[in-house]
C-alpha cells in the first residue's frame, strides 16, 4: 500500500470518527441541576434546572423535578419564568424537620413547570431557577429525578442515579455540596456584630464629619456678615466725615 492511499484512509478514519462525535453530542445533553455559586452543606442556595431541547421536531412543554425524599428540604420557592405555569406538590414528612426552632412537618416532593404561551424550541434550552434550604449536613449530593415531556407526547425520564464513574442512559440530575460554612447562607455571607459595629462607627465619623463641616459654613457665613457689615457702617461714616469736612471749608 502507497503512502498516498495510507494518508487517505487515516483523514478518511479522521473525517468518520469527527462525524460520529457531532452526531453523538447532542445525543449526551440531559437535564441537569447546577447551584448559582456554591451548595453548601447545612445552608441555602439557588439551583439552575438546565432543560435542553433533544428533539429536532418537537418542542419541551413541560419539566417535573422530584425532589430527594431522604434528604427533605424545608424550602423550595421557585422563580417565576415567563411563559410558564408552576406548581408546587407538598406531602406529610415521617420524621418532622426543626429548622430555626421550629417543626416543619411537611416538604415540597415536587415542582412541576408547564408551558403557557413558551416552549423550548429545537435547538434551544431553558433554565429554571429555585431557592432551595436548609441543604442537608449529612450528604455530599442530592439526586434530582426530573420527567421532560415534549408537544408530540413523547416523555423522557431523567431518573437513573449515576453509578460509580459510568454515566447512565437517561441520568438524574444531581447537585454535588461543598463543606458547611459558618453563616450557613451558601451565598453571600451574612454580618456579624463586628461588622455592624464598623458600620455603626463608619456612619457615626460621617455624621460627626457633616456636623464639623456644618459648623464651620454657619461660622464662614456670620463672619463675612459681620464684615459686611463694618464695611457698610465704615463707608457710612466715611461719607459723613467728607459732608461735614466740605462743609468746614465753605464757612
Amino acid at each position: 500500500m502507497s503512502a498516498t492511499n495510507v494518508s487517505r484512509i487515516a483523514i478518511a478514519a479522521g473525517v468518520a470518527a469527527s462525524t460520529v462525535l457531532l452526531l453523538a453530542g447532542p445525543a449526551a445533553a440531559h437535564v441537569s441541576v447546577q447551584p448559582q455559586g456554591e451548595a453548601a452543606k447545612g445552608g441555602y442556595a439557588t439551583l439552575n434546572f438546565k432543560v435542553p431541547n433533544e428533539r429536532d421536531q418537537a418542542s419541551t412543554v413541560k419539566l417535573e423535578v422530584n425532589f430527594p425524599a431522604d434528604h427533605p428540604l424545608s424550602s423550595v420557592t421557585p422563580e417565576a419564568v415567563p411563559g410558564w405555569k408552576i406548581a408546587i406538590t407538598k406531602g406529610k414528612l415521617d420524621k418532622p424537620l426543626e429548622v430555626h426552632g421550629r417543626k416543619i412537618t411537611e416538604a415540597v416532593t415536587k415542582v412541576t413547570w408547564t408551558a403557557d404561551g413558551s416552549k423550548i424550541a429545537p435547538g434551544y434550552f431553558q433554565q429554571f431557577p429555585v431557592s432551595v434550604g436548609q441543604l442537608p449536613e449529612d450528604a455530599d449530593q442530592l439526586v434530582f429525578k426530573a420527567i421532560q415531556t415534549y408537544d408530540n407526547k413523547e416523555v423522557v425520564r431523567w431518573i437513573e442515579e449515576p453509578k460509580g464513574d459510568e454515566e447512565p442512559d437517561s441520568p438524574a440530575p444531581v447537585l454535588k455540596l461543598t463543606a458547611a460554612t459558618e453563616d450557613h447562607h451558601g451565598g453571600g455571607a451574612a454580618k456579624g456584630d463586628d461588622d455592624h459595629q464598623a458600620d455603626d462607627k463608619a456612619a457615626s465619623a460621617e455624621g460627626d464629619k457633616k456636623e464639623t463641616h456644618a459648623a464651620s459654613s454657619s461660622s464662614s457665613d456670620t463672619t463675612a456678615r459681620t464684615l459686611g457689615i463694618i464695611g457698610i457702617l465704615i463707608g457710612i461714616a466715611g461719607v459723613a466725615f467728607g459732608v461735614l469736612a466740605g462743609r468746614r471749608r465753605t464757612a
